[in-house]
């Protein structure tokens, strides 16, 4: 069973003290997130980061066995709504819940996340996800790194004068990136939405001011006028064809299909979100449909080579904590090789976020990211579901290994 919130914050403090001392962790099998298998060595971590793999162990440094797991980089969820939760009465968002039962949740949220074995995240977006990003970053609560592009822009932010402007606003209020709404919803069938001149503005803008752009686009349309506009990623795209992918190969825009866990979770949760929003029945009966549409365009992008395809899940209320899913169904489902998926979850997502110096991989000079797992996922898929160690900048915050 998953730690408790209590649980958790009881072990921080000792967790603090430890990083006085080196810490060394012993590896039978490890990946390094870069396509490469590490076997029978030891990843030394000093303070926040991996000081070297292999070699002596540092004076009094504190030892722990890893043998038994299959280690690889902390995972990467370019893509996932940190703030949404089911409230007290079972439904989407709760109603008439406090501010503070809302950020509760969220710290949730966050807790499930991080032991699963996700130790960044991307989350586009919520104005609220900066106190969430503070607070973990401060240390005062357990979670993932987060980035996080605060309230989104879509077609009715403006023409492209004050997408401009409110791409600059965005900055100025700490957003770590842009989220775009480029289209229509897969359950309202994806058609274009901000115009081509919309899409040029905010993220030629966003270019400028040192920002990525993630955009969501179902359609082929939308998807190929986020390409040309120069946006960073594409998120869903449930109905690119050939041609735009072939487009997007060329350009360098990253993919996030989201094939594997926001649609099965909202068909799982129907009760829990029918009636809000626009959830409706008509909505539901096409989700339905678009289990297959979006894996089969996924398995259509796996045929471009050189796109480069990052790893997100789109996760919203009832969805923290299996980020893993989206693992299981690209590799069992949708055909990709075990190691491209490890590799998506890690290095390809962390340089999508222009963090490939800093995480997704294991060698030295990154940050000491490292998750051990019960069984092997390149062999077991299922066992992406068993993140039984995960250590985040060089911090141990789950420790559950079997025997132990």
């Amino acid at each position: 069973m998953r730690k408790k919130i209590w649980q958790l914050a009881i072990l921080l403090p000792c967790v603090a003290i430890a990083q006085n001392r080196a810490i060394v962790l012993k590896v039978g099998t490890a990946y390094d997130g870069k396509g490469k298998t590490i076997r029978n060595t030891t990843i030394v971590v000093e303070g926040s980061k991996i000081l070297r793999i292999g070699g002596a162990a540092p004076a009094g440094a504190i030892t722990y066995d890893l043998t038994a797991l299959t280690v690889s980089p902390g995972w990467i969820d370019t893509h996932t709504h940190i703030g949404y939760h089911f409230g007290d009465d079972g439904r989407n968002a709760g109603r008439g819940e406090t501010p503070a039962k809302a950020t509760l949740r969220a710290v949730d949220n966050a807790v499930a996340t991080l032991d699963a074995g996700f130790t960044t995240i991307q989350s586009p977006g919520q104005a609220s996800d900066k106190d969430l990003r503070e607070a973990v970053a401060r240390g005062i609560i357990p979670g993932p790194r987060i980035l996080t592009s605060l309230q989104p822009l879509t077609e009715n932010s403006g023409p492209p004068d004050q997408l401009r402007q409110l791409v600059r606003q965005r900055k100025e209020q700490g957003a770590d990136l842009i989220k775009l709404f480029a289209s229509a919803s897969i359950r309202e069938g994806g058609a274009q939405t901000m115009t081509d001149a919309q899409l040029q503005a905010a993220c030629g803008e966003a270019k400028a001011q040192g920002l990525r752009t993630i955009v969501h686009a179902h359609s082929a349309e939308s998807a190929k006028a986020a390409t040309l506009a120069g946006c960073t990623s594409i998120e869903h795209g449930a109905y690119i064809t050939d041609d735009v992918f072939a487009l997007m190969e060329e350009r360098g825009t990253y993919y996030d299909p989201n094939i594997g866990l926001v649609l099965q979770n909202y068909l799982e949760n129907k009760p829990k979100f029918l009636g809000s929003g626009n959830y409706n029945e008509e909505g539901f009966a096409f989700m339905e449909k678009g289990v297959a549409i979006v894996r089969d365009t996924f398995k259509k992008a796996l045929t471009h080579k050189k796109l480069k395809i990052v790893y997100g899940t789109d996760a919203v209320a009832g969805a923290h904590g299996r980020n893993f899913e989206e693992f299981i169904v690209r590799v069992r489902d949708g055909g990709e090789d075990p190691m491209a998926a490890l590799e998506s979850a890690t290095s390809i997502s962390a340089e999508s976020l222009n963090l490939g110096d800093q995480i997704g991989s294991l060698a030295p000079g990154m940050q000491a990211d490292i998750v051990g797992f019960d069984g092997n996922p390149l062999q077991d898929v299922n066992a992406a579901r068993r993140a039984v160690f995960v250590m985040k900048g060089g911090k141990i915050y789950e420790n559950r290994q079997p025997g132990h």
